[in-house]
C-alpha cells in the first residue's frame, strides 16, 4: 500500500508524520492521544527535560524492560580492568577528585561492545562500538558512558525505541542479526534527516576497528566541569588510542566474522596476557557559553561534534587496561553502567538525548539485574573512598539485599545516636554533590529548537574530511546497505537525502545501485560548507600509526623452511614491538631445514591472514610446489594482498605468490625489508584488487 499519510517538518526540521484516514492516531497505553512523538516536554526550547513527561516515561520504560536478562542493546560485549592517571591537573576547572593531582591514580573497567546484536553474535559486525569506562574515584563511581563514534542518530531520547527498533532483527521474521543492511533500519533513516550524520559515520572505516585497542572513544554529549568556587566550564570526552587508529576492511571483516566470530574479545585477552597492555590518552575539549553561542551549531545538538581543528582536544590523562576478568557473567555481564552516576565536579547540558539516558539506564539496569541493589554487585560497588565505606545511606531491603544493616535507623533524620544507637549517614553541605545552578525560564512545551535543524552541513564536514580511500568504503558501503533493502522507494529517499550531503556522493551511490538520481529532498535550513577537519580522518589521518607495537604478524612456513630464515623474521617482528605467530599446513612439530622441528602457533586452515596484521611467507622450494596446489595457501596470500597488508617473501616461495596474483609494489618485499614494510597499509593498491563505488 503507498503511504499518503500526511508528513510536516517540525520546529528543528524533525519529521512529523500524521494521522489520516489510513493511519490510526498514536496514543500512549492508556489510550491518551500523542500530539509529538519527536521531542520529549522541555522547560522552555532549549531548557532541561520534565519528569512529568508520561509519554517520554511510559515509551521508555517499555522499552528499557523488553528484554531479559540481555542487554537490548551493547548486549556483545567484553572488559578489562585497569587504571586512569591524571597527567594534567584540572583542579581550576573542575572539583572532580580524579582530576586534582598530576600523576593520581583511579582504577576503572571498561567495556566494549557492538550495538545491533545479541550477546552470541560475532565481534565484526558493521555497527558502532560502545565505549563505557567507569572510574571508581575516591567520591564514588563515575561512569562515563560512550562510543566510539562522537556522536548520535538522534536529537532527542523519546526517538531511542524507534532507532533500535528499526535496526534490529526485523519483527516479523526475526532477522538479519547484527546488521543494518535491511528494509526497517534505512525506512527510519531516511526519514529521520538529524541522522544523516550519524549514517556517514556508520558508512565509513569507523565502524569495522581492526581491534579495541585502535578504537578512540568519546563522551557524545556535552557535559559540565563545575569548580570549588561553582564556575562551570562546558566539556567533551575524547579516547585517543596509543596503539594508533585503524580499521579492516569490508571483505576483511567478513572473512575474520567467519574465522573466528570472537576476534576482538581473543585480542584484548591476548594482548593483556603478553603485556601489550591497551592505552588510550584522555582529551578534552573545555569551552563557555560565548564559545558554544559562537558556532553555527548548537552545541546540546549530540548528532554535531566540535571540530578538533576549531577547538584543540587537551590530554588531560592515560587510561591501561592490565588485567582480564576472572569471570565473564559475574564482571563483564554484571556491570551496570549508568550516565546519572557521575561525582562532585561533574554535571549535565541540557542535550535532551543525554536528558533522557539519565533516566533509561537507571531503569534498564533495575530490569536487567532484578533488584534496585544492584550497586551490592562487586563489580558495581563504589571502591575508591578513603574510608574504605563504598556507600552509607538509610536505604533498606529490596530484593537481594547482601548486606546486613544494623540498627534500626533506617530514616532521616533521626536523634537515636544520642542514645547510642547507629544514627546513619548525614548530608555534607560543603563537600557533598551539587547539581549547577543553571537559570532557566519557558514555557512546558514539546518542541526541537530551531538550532537543531540543520541536518546535513556536519554530514558534508564529514564526507569532505574524509581521505579518497575512505570516500571509496563509504561510498561502497551505501551501495552494499541499500542493495539488500527491497522496497525502492527508501533507496530513493535515501539518495534523495544523501544529495544534500554531497553531490559526488549521491552520484556514485545512485551509479552503484543502477538507479536514477532523485530530487534532494527538502532542508529546514541552507547546507554550509565548514572547512574540512583531517582529524576525523583514519587514512594518512593523525591517528594512523606506522608500527609494529603490539599488532600480530602471520609467518607462513612448512616442512624444509630454512630455520634461519624462520627466526630472523620472528626475532625482528618481536625486536619491532609486534607478536609473531607462526602458521604451517600442520600445527605439529615441523622439520626444518636444520634437521630441527617446531611447533605452528596455528594452522594454515584455521588462521587465516584476515586475522594478522601482515604476512610473511618462508618457504623451501619443495614446500611451495605444493602449496601452489593448495587452495587454502593460495587464498592466504591472495586475501593478504587483497586486504592490502606488508607481504615479505623469501625467494622460494614467490611461485606461491604469482600463484595468488600478487603484483609487486612497495608493500611486497624481500624478507630484508619486510618488518618496516609491514608497519603500514597500502591504500594505493586497492584500485588493482576490487571495484569501489
Amino acid at each position: 500500500m503507498t503511504d499518503h499519510s500526511k508528513t510536516n517538518p517540525g520546529h528543528g526540521g524533525e519529521t512529523h508524520q500524521v494521522a489520516d484516514a489510513d493511519h490510526p492516531v498514536l496514543t500512549t497505553n492508556h489510550g491518551t492521544p500523542i500530539s509529538d512523538n519527536q521531542n520529549q516536554l522541555k522547560a522552555g526550547e532549549r531548557g532541561p527535560v520534565l519528569l512529568e513527561d508520561e509519554v517520554y516515561r511510559e515509551k521508555i520504560n517499555h522499552f528499557d524492560h523488553e528484554r531479559i536478562p540481555e542487554r537490548i542493546v551493547h548486549a556483545r560485549g567484553s572488559a578489562a580492568h585497569g587504571y586512569f592517571e591524571c597527567t594534567d591537573s584540572l583542579a581550576d576547572i573542575t572539583r572532580a577528585d580524579l582530576f586534582q593531582k598530576k600523576g593520581q591514580r583511579t582504577d576503572v573497567f571498561v567495556r566494549f561492545s557492538t550495538v545491533a546484536g545479541g550477546a552470541g553474535s560475532s565481534d565484526t559486525p558493521r555497527d558502532v562500538r560502545g565505549f563505557a569506562v567507569k572510574f571508581y574515584t575516591r567520591e564514588g563511581n563515575w561512569d562515563l558512558v560512550g562510543n566510539n563514534i562522537p556522536i548520535f542518530f538522534i536529537q532527542d531520547a523519546i526517538k531511542f525505541p524507534d532507532l533500535i527498533h528499526a535496526a534490529k532483527m526485523e519483527a516479523d521474521r526475526g532477522y538479519p542479526q547484527a546488521a543494518t543492511a535491511h528494509d526497517t533500519f534505512w525506512d527510519f533513516i531516511s526519514l529521520m534527516p538529524e541522522s544523516t550524520h550519524m549514517a556517514m559515520w556508520i558508512m565509513s572505516d569507523r565502524t569495522l576497528p581492526r581491534t579495541f585497542a585502535n578504537m578512540e572513544g568519546f563522551g557524545i554529549h556535552t557535559f559540565r566541569f563545575v569548580n570549588r568556587e561553582g564556575k562551570s566550564t562546558f566539556v567533551k570526552f575524547h579516547w585517543k588510542p596509543k596503539a594508533g587508529l585503524a580499521s579492516t576492511i569490508w571483505d576483511e571483516t567478513v572473512k575474520v566474522a567467519g574465522a573466528d566470530p570472537d576476534f576482538q574479545r581473543r585480542d584484548l585477552f591476548e594482548r593483556i596476557g603478553r603485556g601489550d597492555y591497551p592505552e588510550w590518552e584522555l582529551g578534552v575539549q573545555l569551552f563557555d557559553q560565548a564559545f558554544a553561542d559562537s558556532q553555527p551549531y548548537d552545541v546540546l545538538d549530540a548528532t554535531k561534534i566540535i571540530p578538533e581543528e576549531i577547538l584543540p582536544v587537551r590530554i588531560v590523562g592515560k587510561m591501561v587496561l592490565d588485567r582480564y576478568p576472572d569471570n565473564y557473567f559475574a564482571e563483564t555481564e554484571q556491570v551496570a553502567f549508568v550516565p546519572s552516576h557521575v561525582v562532585p565536579g561533574i554535571g549535565f547540558s541540557n542535550d535532551p538525548l543525554l536528558q533522557g539516558r539519565l533516566f533509561s539506564y537507571t531503569d534498564t539496569q533495575l530490569s536487567r539485574l532484578g533488584t534496585v541493589n544492584f550497586h551490592q554487585l562487586p563489580i558495581n560497588q563504589a571502591k575508591g573512598r578513603p574510608d574504605g565505606c563504598p556507600f552509607m545511606n538509610q536505604q533498606r531491603d529490596g530484593h537481594m539485599q547482601m548486606q546486613v544493616p544494623k540498627g534500626r535507623a533506617n530514616y532521616e533524620p533521626n536523634s537515636l545516636a544520642k542514645v547510642g544507637e547507629p544514627g546513619g549517614a548525614r548530608e555534607d553541605p560543603e563537600n557533598g554533590y551539587r547539581t549547577f545552578p543553571s537559570q532557566e525560564e519557558g514555557e512546558k512545551l514539546r518542541i526541537r529548537p530551531e538550532s537543531f535543524a540543520d541536518h546535513y552541513s556536519q554530514a558534508r564536514l564529514f564526507w569532505r574530511s574524509m581521505d579518497p580511500a575512505e570516500q571509496a568504503h563509504i561510498a561502497s558501503a551505501f551501495v552494499f546497505e541499500l542493495s539488500k533493502v527491497s522496497i525502492e522507494h527508501i533507496r530513493v529517499a535515501m539518495m534523495a537525502n544523501l544529495r544534500n550531503v554531497d553531490e559526488a556522493l549521491a552520484s556514485r551511490v545512485a551509479e552503484g545501485l543502477a538507479m536514477d538520481l532523485p530530487k534532494a529532498s527538502p532542508t529546514k535550513v541552507p547546507v554550509i560548507d565548514m572547512a574540512p577537519s583531517p582529524a576525523l580522518r583514519i587514512v594518512r589521518g593523525p591517528l594512523e600509526k606506522h608500527t609494529l607495537q603490539g599488532r600480530t604478524v602471520g609467518i607462513l612456513f612448512a616442512e624444509g623452511t630454512d630455520a634461519a630464515e624462520l627466526k630472523a623474521v620472528k626475532d625482528a617482528v618481536k625486536s619491532a614491538g609486534g607478536h609473531p605467530i607462526t602458521i604451517a599446513p600442520k600445527v605439529g612439530a615441523v622439520p626444518l631445514s636444520d634437521g630441527s622441528r617446531v611447533k605452528a602457533d596455528a594452522q594454515l586452515f584455521g588462521q587465516p591472514s584476515a586475522t594478522v596484521d601482515a604476512c610473511a611467507v618462508v618457504l623451501s622450494e619443495a614446500a611451495c610446489a605444493k602449496l601452489v596446489k593448495e587452495a587454502a595457501a593460495v587464498q592466504w596470500v591472495m586475501d593478504a594482498f587483497g586486504h592490502l597488508k606488508a607481504i615479505g617473501h623469501n625467494k622460494a616461495a614467490k611461485p606461491l605468490l604469482d600463484k595468488a596474483g600478487v603484483e609487486a609494489d612497495e608493500g611486497v618485499t624481500t624478507l630484508d625489508g619486510f618488518v618496516e614494510a609491514a608497519k603500514k597499509r597500502y591504500w594505493d593498491r586497492e584500485a588493482k584488487v576490487r571495484t569501489l563505488a
